[in-house]
């Protein structure tokens, strides 16, 4: 364990700009990063609570809060903290009160993509997936509707999507369409070890590590699976590739604690592709 904060994880992101990890604690409110970028603290208070992420170009950050995408702009360092507040762009799907955002990040291109959960008991597929940007706005894809939107990832050269139902049984792929936002040939990739499909990324020779049950699965670029991992303490909860080289793997837990590889798994593993940041350049930059 590399650092624990906090009360819980869920979305974790390298940011390449700051060279540091950021997640936010959906319970505490904060968003945190480890290490620290030079006199800024751990973990900024925000007024909203967010469980999605995405690095921006400008050294913002983009958040999924419940039903709506805000931005926000970090403090300077040496700044006084005090909690941030999120600059709204789009609530998501209105006129459904049970839906919220579950999961997402940027396509290759620099758009965000992400999806919905139906958050009430009755768990019908209401959830659905949508690309948002500066340039187009948000839109819908065109993919079947879940649950709880989960294990969103993309292919090293941008043109294949993976997606999954945390209440489902497979990890399902499909053509994509950057700047049409159009998806197509929707088939499965491949079987989900344990129920609950959550946060993925894909390596730089298409291996696919998905967060399920708690525990990371590596798959072959086939979907055959390659290994299982489990951390002692916790239930994983996001997995990114970082660090000098991207060589580093990362897994944040569902409590709070940050964790990098033994040696001997992490030896010899390829390593990661940079998330490509979000192109936020319409947006206007709000001094806190």
């Amino acid at each position: 364990m590399l650092i624990r904060v906090g009360q819980a994880g869920c979305a974790l992101r390298w940011d390449a700009t700051a060279h540091c990890w950021r997640w936010p604690d959906p319970v505490g409110g904060q968003l945190y990063a480890w290490p620290a970028p030079a006199g800024m603290p751990s973990g900024v208070r925000m007024q909203e609570s967010a469980c999605v992420m995405a690095c921006c170009a400008s050294g913002r950050v983009l958040l999924g809060l419940g039903k709506r995408l805000g931005m926000i702009d970090l403090p300077d360092p040496g700044q006084p903290s005090r909690p941030l507040q999120a600059q709204v762009l789009t609530t998501i799907d209105a006129a459904e009160a049970r839906t919220s955002i579950s999961d997402g990040c940027t396509d290759r291109a620099g758009n965000f993509v992400f999806g919905t959960a139906n958050t009430a008991p009755d768990k019908r597929p209401i959830g659905s997936f949508y690309q948002y940007s500066q340039r187009h706005g948000l839109r819908r894809l065109a993919l079947p509707v879940v649950v709880t939107a989960g294990g969103i990832a993309f292919s090293p050269d941008g043109r294949r999507m993976y997606f999954a139902d945390a209440e489902g049984g497979a990890i399902m792929q499909c053509s994509y369409d950057a700047e049409r936002a159009k998806v197509g040939d929707v088939t499965p990739f491949a079987e989900v070890l344990e129920r609950g499909a959550g946060a993925a990324v894909v390596d730089s020779v298409g291996s696919l590590w998905s967060v399920q049950g708690g525990a990371l699965v590596q798959y072959d670029a086939d979907g055959g699976v390659r290994q299982r991992i489990a951390l002692a303490r916790e239930a994983a909860a996001s997995v990114a590739y970082g660090g000098p080289g991207l060589k580093q793997l990362l897994l944040l837990g569902a409590r709070g604690g940050l964790y990098g590889l033994p040696s001997d798994l992490a030896a010899g593993l390829p390593p990661g592709i940079a998330d490509t940041l979000f192109d936020d350049s319409g947006t206007p930059v709000r001094r806190l």
